[in-house]
């Protein structure tokens, strides 16, 4: 049995995708991060960096009783090696998929995040940081739609851990971007999107935050944003 630690944003759609798609048992505990509840003790005794999100497998394969990890690559990793599915066993295979997940966590995610913040949160608009990343946006986008120009998925014609990686990422609207300028990552995306799998984690997460709830509040913005390590060890401290 895996817990799973999660709230839907993109990070948390990856690992629930990976478990729906691997038929994994698992249970949610829900992580209100707009709440605070990434600081909370309990949780950071297996997420350090508090953020999630993070699992705790209690049947690891060497038998320990129950391992956890955090970050969102590395449990795709450890659960694909797990199971045996979404990550090819040859080498060159391998290597395919863990360039692309590595891209999609030290490229697309960081600057899409970015992108979100200017441009939806930040209390001020500055033009330039705006511009600067909605532009690496769209660069980032460039760079998949051509590696999808004569492959089916991210790694090849196989469906991945890669895949599932960015796929929650690729927010056009949310990112100041225009879909039909990139069809071949279009395609890849609407045909991610009507897996079953997919459908299934999408899902889940609405039941826990509805699409319609308010997506971030004044009290929200103070707890995410601006966070430093005294005020997190004295939130920690106080709980």
């Amino acid at each position: 049995m895996i817990d799973l630690h999660y709230w839907p944003t993109p990070n948390g759609h990856k690992v629930t995708m990976l478990l729906e798609e691997a038929g994994l048992p698992y249970t949610i505990f829900p992580v209100n991060i707009g709440k605070g509840e990434q600081f909370q003790p309990d949780f950071l005794k297996i997420a350090p960096n508090n953020r999630m999100p993070a699992i705790v497998d209690h049947d690891p394969a060497d038998g320990s009783g129950h391992l956890s990890l955090f970050e969102s690559g590395a449990i795709l990793f450890y659960l694909a090696e797990k199971t045996g599915q979404f990550i090819p066993a040859d080498l060159q295979g391998r290597a395919e998929v863990l360039q692309w997940l590595f891209w999609q966590m030290g490229g697309l995610g960081p600057m899409a995040g970015q992108n979100h913040h200017f441009r939806n949160y930040a209390p001020e608009k500055l033009p330039y940081a705006i511009d600067r990343y909605v532009n690496e946006t769209n660069r980032l986008y460039g760079v998949l739609d051509r590696r999808l120009a004569d492959r089916p998925f991210v790694a090849g014609n196989t469906y991945t851990v890669a895949d599932m990686a960015s796929y929650p990422w690729v927010l056009p609207e949310a990112q100041g971007q225009n879909i039909d300028d990139f069809p071949n990552l279009k395609r890849w995306k609407a045909e991610i999107a009507e897996r079953p799998a997919t459908k299934r984690a999408y899902e889940i997460g609405e039941k826990i935050r509805p699409s319609d709830a308010p997506t971030m509040t004044e009290d929200a913005k103070k707890i995410m944003f601006g966070q430093t390590a005294a005020s997190i060890n004295a939130a920690t401290a106080k709980a």
